[in-house]
């Protein structure tokens, strides 16, 4: 059994017995039964994800899985394709969005190249896992081969067990990959390319209209099926969006729950969800862009976001934004009082 399929295997559904205590708590706490709304909801859900109720998230993670697209090629975004290692480089040195909350949410960025298309040699505080510089231009050719795929996704896999945190929060970076979600997206829930298809880097009307034009293009020379992370993901992925799936799996199977960031985190679960179908109770939406893809690939999850705040960076910005507000679930479930302890009165 390889990697990939041994640590599938081993996520577990939800711990029932663990939601049953937790629920039974909120129903103690002295205020009105709801009245904390999504928070205890979202209390109930990470009792049991974790399997337990007074679980506190002391170590919180962003991983930050860069690559390029051979599709950028194509005129896709407002960008060009050297701005993947630029970033890379702004995220080394603190500077970019995801850093200043991180650090602001108490977490910690790794920062891998799992695919960027240039050299970017040993630099401090950099994880060079990179399987290959960029996918193939999908628009002539399948962006990744099954060996390609399987490598990437191993690779989230052994990023998330050796990060190990308690709360995992999944970020990107590459130009094009908004690109490539969009036909995965596409492809797995076999919505029209315009619908799932949006602006991106903020590119206008024309490159646009490419842009959709490539998905549907794309997507009718390679005919990927949709219930096949394999051929989704090697028709028109990207290799962070795989090793995104692979560490979300990973995570999983530590019962560590997943805060999804954006279209491309998002897409990125949908792969993996269709390969690991318990994985979804693990998911946690951190928000909800304002791509339209990401609407209907939260829906085909089942998630509702916990933020909408009109974000478009990716990074992980979204996803650790959330992070209070999973804190505070836990936190409201753990140390407010029951209304025997407080000596207060309950409903009658």
């Amino acid at each position: 059994m390889s990697l990939l399929e041994e640590t599938a295997a081993r996520v577990a559904p939800l711990n029932a017995q663990a939601m049953d205590g937790a629920r039974a708590r909120q129903d103690r706490l002295t205020k009105p039964q709801g009245a904390l709304g999504r928070l205890e909801d979202l209390s109930i859900h990470l009792a049991g994800i974790t399997g337990n109720i007074a679980r506190s998230f002391e170590e919180r993670a962003v991983l930050v899985m860069a690559a390029d697209h051979g599709v950028a090629a194509r005129g896709v975004s407002a960008y060009p394709q050297e701005v993947t290692a630029q970033m890379v480089a702004n995220f080394l040195r603190g500077g970019a969005a995801i850093n200043v909350l991180a650090r602001q949410m108490g977490a910690r960025v790794v920062v891998v190249d799992i695919g960027v298309a240039a050299d970017l040699g040993p630099q401090k505080g950099l994880v060079t896992r990179k399987v290959r510089a960029g996918t193939r231009d999908f628009v002539q050719e399948p962006a990744l081969t099954p060996e390609e795929i399987r490598q990437a996704m191993e690779t989230g896999i052994a990023l998330a067990n050796e990060v190990a945190p308690d709360l995992l929060a999944l970020g990107e970076m590459g130009i094009g990959n908004t690109t490539a979600a969009s036909a995965v997206v596409a492809a797995i829930t076999g919505e029209p390319a315009e619908r799932v298809t949006g602006r991106g880097t903020g590119i206008d009307d024309v490159t646009w209209l490419r842009k959709i034009a490539v998905v549907e293009k794309a997507l009718a020379l390679h005919k990927p099926d949709p219930k096949s992370a394999f051929s989704v993901l090697g028709a028109v992925g990207g290799l962070e969006i795989a090793g995104l799936a692979g560490a979300a799996i990973a995570a999983a199977a530590r019962r560590v729950p997943v805060v999804l960031d954006g279209f491309i985190s998002t897409a990125a679960a949908m792969a993996a969800v269709t390969l690991c179908p318990p994985l979804r109770d693990y998911l946690i939406a951190g928000h909800r862009s304002v791509e339209p893809g990401h609407a209907v690939a939260l829906k085909w999850l089942g998630l509702r976001p916990l933020l909408e705040l009109d974000l478009r960076l990716g990074e992980g910005t979204g996803a650790i934004l959330a992070f209070p507000i999973i804190e505070a679930a836990v936190r409201t479930l753990r140390e407010m009082t029951t209304f025997d302890e407080a000596g207060v009165s309950g409903p009658s």
